[in-house]
């Protein structure tokens, strides 16, 4: 817990990602990348300088998944939770047919959840992308576009005047996996 509270702290202050009062939404799907992001920005909540409030968010897909392991977490952490429910995989699958359905899927999931916080007042989504999965796009980025490039720790999104944030870019995926084992978090498959 120390050590990946402290890439977590270290990443923040280095970047300046949060800011007294902000109100941040931690987009949780079940995973473990989301749900040790989720248990870190607790904790740093109850310590940190500058006060900041915290929910976490679920878009659920309408593939029956049970989610209520991720609300018996939440109630630990005393983070407010909230499930916002969408047909996206019936629309993919059933009426779209979709033969590649991924990108469709990825982009209608992240604008039900820029909508559920911008309807909930939010300024902030931290997502749970960590150093591996900035490799990896910098390698996809490199190999099938042809160009440098990757994420920003810090993203603002104007049109939707939200900041995303990446809090644990420091953490290697192995400490993530270790740290799910050790906390024994309640991943959804």
């Amino acid at each position: 817990m120390q050590k990946m509270m402290g890439l977590v702290r270290r990443c923040v202050d280095d970047y300046d990602m949060i800011q007294e009062g902000d109100k941040i939404a931690v987009g949780v799907s079940g995973g473990k990348d989301s749900l040790v992001l989720l248990v870190l920005l607790a904790g740093l909540r109850a310590y940190f300088h500058k006060p900041f409030q915290l929910e976490a968010i679920t878009i659920d897909m309408g593939l029956g998944m049970d989610y209520a392991p991720v609300a018996r977490l939440c109630q630990q952490l005393d983070v407010p939770y909230h499930i916002v429910k969408t047909e996206i995989a019936p629309i993919i699958f059933d009426h779209r047919k979709e033969k590649n359905p991924c990108s469709m899927c990825s982009k209608m999931r992240r604008g039900a959840l820029n909508q559920a916080i911008l309807d909930r007042g939010f300024n902030k989504l931290a997502l749970g992308h960590h150093y591996d999965d900035a490799v990896e796009t910098f390698m996809m980025n490199l190999f099938f576009e042809g160009r440098l490039g990757c994420f920003s720790p810090i993203t603002y999104l104007s049109n939707r005047k939200i900041t995303l944030i990446r809090p644990m870019i420091y953490a290697q995926e192995k400490d993530v996996s270790y740290f799910v084992r050790r906390q024994e978090l309640p991943i959804i498959k």
